[in-house]
């Protein structure tokens, strides 16, 4: 019999956000060995120290089950005295991190990641690795429970199945397989209770799971989402790398975040969010956020999971794995999530222009562009993206957003140099081809040399000024080549995110976001060069008046857009004391960024659409 790791997790204590899990480890040469946790997961960059969540572990010889030595050496390190016997480990993990990167336990659903659940043992690694997952038979409430997930389910040890996301079970354990470590976190595990649609595109079947029961119309969903991964599925051709694929959605009242893999994605979403049974078929702006998201991760399948950096092939999962390239994987990835849904006819071209906008907005709001380039944001992604503070947006740039209008100039850039011949379509088809099939990880320089060496293209100073620079893309020479004009304007309210709007323009800015506070707003960010930066206006003040009058949110730029003098008084609480600011009254800025159709045919053409 081959060797193999067994894993088997529990819901042990869903009461107390706890699952239990015992490793099998068959016997071996070794006199000791080596145990570990993740401190980061694929797909999001920062170190969150899984192992934090472990609450106990132990050990035992599976012969005669005589404890073991087990010493803990850092924050996620085990080292297991054995002689070479047979044994198992146990611990217990705690969970309760409701987003889609840790793991999860309510009286609905646990979710689990990998990365959060399954010790690495050093040297095991290329073992298969199998897993039970089980509910305790006693506990009423979970006798409705099933298991889901991406994982390959083994009917026994020699022998898997294809990828099936419910497997019915009379003991309440479920069984899976993979044939390594790294493939064995990739699975993020769905247990409880959930809704399921199946749909199928160009061969592949779809599952789409959403936590708990609802009155969700996944029908609709899977309408919309199936011209979708169509355009994927085509855009990088056959045969594809997946034959099924599992969109995994936790519903809550609030979050929202994706979590791509290799077989399935994780979503955070709120559940109100989505189209209801009966409800109009009109997609509201928080539905088609949705289908973006899902357009985003399913993606990444290609661009992420499989086309990716060569630091990235084999990353040490116990510390930071640095790279410039996320502005080609986040941004790009970018791009294609929202100009699929207008490709594939799901929204419209306008609306996905003002989508586009609203990117646009969030850079020209952002100073930090100026100072951090897209690929210095991307080398720091683990702690200046990861971890921002209130300073942020005056001194980072988001990868994610700047490199989406990187690609979007990339693109028209690439059909103006070829008179049409090439876009990006085609540099993500080479990328797949040269790389992502191979999964052999991309150079630094792969955009510049596939462009040079395959279309005679030199894209290199488009690429040092904007990616490697801080300059801005030039939508204002490039958006007329595909009948569009870009221009700018100011804000209309607070709440603004920019396209086009018919209301009226703020007459002078502030320079801070506000929100309400018991008497009057609290300070929440303070933009570089504005008024309120000026004025000595601070995070966390509270301003309670201007000019005397007792302030709101409304009220404030009601009053600053009203006066008369070239500067007002700010009453201020800051720490405890009264204060008062002189705040200089500066004619708001144009922020709010917005694109009109001049030319239908031009923009369908590059659309694509009829």
């Amino acid at each position: 019999m081959s060797l193999s790791l067994h894993y088997a997790l529990c819901l042990s204590n869903w009461r107390a956000h706890e699952f239990s899990v015992s490793l099998s480890i068959p016997a071996h040469q070794n006199d000791t060995l080596l145990l570990s946790l993740p401190s980061w997961i694929p797909g999001s960059y920062m170190v969150r120290d899984f192992a934090k969540s472990i609450v106990s572990i132990s050990a035992f010889t599976e012969h005669n089950h005589q404890p073991l030595t087990i010493e803990q050496k850092d924050k996620q390190t085990w080292l297991l005295h054995t002689s070479g016997e047979a044994c198992v480990v146990t611990y217990i993990v705690y969970a309760n991190d409701l987003s889609i990167r840790s793991a999860f336990i309510n009286h609905e659903y646990a979710f689990i990641n990998g990365t959060s659940a399954f010790l690495q043992v050093s040297s095991f690694e290329q073992l298969p690795h199998s897993l039970a997952v089980s509910v305790p038979q006693d506990d009423a409430h979970l006798s409705e429970w099933q298991s889901y997930t991406s994982m390959p389910i083994a009917r026994d040890d020699s022998q898997n199945t294809p990828n099936q996301y419910k497997e019915a079970s009379e003991n309440r354990t479920w069984h899976y397989r993979c044939d390594n470590y790294d493939d064995f976190i990739d699975h993020p595990l769905f247990i409880g209770i959930a809704d399921t649609y199946a749909f199928e595109v160009n061969g592949v079947s779809f599952t789409l799971l959403f936590s708990g029961n609802n009155n969700i119309d996944y029908a609709r969903i899977a309408d919309d989402l199936a011209p979708i991964c169509k355009h994927h599925l085509d855009l990088f051709g056959a045969p594809h790398p997946i034959d099924s694929y599992l969109f995994m959605t936790l519903l809550a009242d609030n979050g929202f975040g994706g979590l791509e893999h290799k077989h399935s994605t994780a979503l955070l979403y709120p559940r109100y969010d989505l189209p209801l049974i009966g409800e109009s078929n009109e997609k509201t702006d928080s539905y088609i956020t949705f289908l973006s998201l899902c357009s985003h991760e399913f993606f990444h399948t290609w661009h992420v999971k499989r086309i990716k950096p060569e630091v990235m092939v084999n990353p040490d999962l116990s510390k930071e794995t640095y790279t410039n390239q996320l502005w080609i994987y986040e941004g790009f990835t970018s791009f294609y999530d929202d100009v699929t849904l207008a490709r594939s006819g799901v929204i419209a071209p306008q609306k996905y222009l003002d989508i586009v906008a609203q990117n646009v907005s969030r850079l020209l709001q952002n100073a930090g562009r100026m100072k951090q380039s897209a690929a210095e944001s991307s080398f720091n992604a683990w702690t200046k993206f990861y971890k921002q503070d209130a300073s942020a947006t005056n001194n980072i740039v988001s990868y994610y957003t700047k490199g989406g209008i990187v690609a979007l100039g990339l693109d028209i850039l690439l059909r103006q140099k070829s008179a049409g011949e090439v876009s990006l379509d085609n540099v993500m088809q080479l990328l797949w081809q040269h790389y992502g099939i191979a999964e052999s990880g991309t150079p630094d320089d792969v955009i510049q040399m596939l462009c040079k060496a395959h279309f005679n293209i030199d894209v290199s100073e488009y690429l040092n000024a904007v990616v490697y620079g801080t300059e801005d893309v030039a939508l204002e020479a490039l958006m007329p080549l595909i009948g569009a004009e870009y221009e700018t304007r100011a804000r209309t309210t607070a709440e603004d995110k920019g396209g086009l709007s018919t209301k009226p323009q703020i007459v002078n800015q502030l320079g801070a976001t506000v929100k309400p506070a018991s008497l009057g707003v609290t300070v929440a960010q303070v933009f570089e060069g504005l008024a309120a930066m000026q004025s000595g206006l601070l995070l966390n003040d509270v301003i309670i008046a201007m000019d005397g009058n007792v302030v709101n949110q409304a009220k404030l730029q009601r009053l600053l857009d009203s006066a008369i003098s070239d500067e007002v008084t700010l009453s201020v609480i800051r720490d405890g004391k009264l204060l008062s600011l002189a705040l200089p009254v500066i004619k708001a800025r144009k922020d709010m960024a917005f694109f009109t159709i001049t030319d239908e045919a031009k923009m369908k053409e590059w659309l694509n659409v009829n």
